[in-house]
């Protein structure tokens, strides 16, 4: 399968212009490290940022709640710890659902420039 691909990404090559194959080669995959960076490219990077920064706080709200349930004895300020604790574990677990969800955005929207490229290469050797 992995030859296939070769093959096929040498005649999408043979096909492309010089600067088409730069942007070309700058669409294949990306490690993890290189779409997190990608989260801060566009024009959103303020809300991720904005994000992050919610983010890191209510971890430590998380972690103060969990930390004073352990020292409450009335069931019921113990009870509003607990509450705590949940509410900002639902808020950061929500805010990573949503840059997993933009990272998987980014991938997405990448394979599709790649296809219109190959498609846009397809048909200018099919027109000569």
């Amino acid at each position: 399968m992995k030859t296939n691909m070769e093959d096929i990404d040498k005649l999408i090559k043979e096909t492309l212009t010089e600067e088409e194959t730069k942007f070309y080669d700058s669409l294949e995959e990306q490690n993890i490290f290189k779409m997190v960076g990608g989260l801060y490219k566009g024009k959103n990077v303020w809300l991720m940022i904005w994000m992050h920064i919610v983010n890191i706080i209510a971890f430590g709200f998380m972690i103060y709640c969990l930390i004073q349930t352990f020292d409450e004895e009335n069931i019921n300020n113990l009870m509003l710890w607990i509450a705590g604790f949940f509410f900002c574990f639902i808020i950061v677990s929500m805010l990573k659902i949503f840059a997993w969800m933009q990272i998987h955005k980014n991938a997405t929207l990448r394979e599709m420039k790649r296809l219109e490229l190959q498609i846009s290469s397809l048909s200018a050797k099919i027109k000569e």
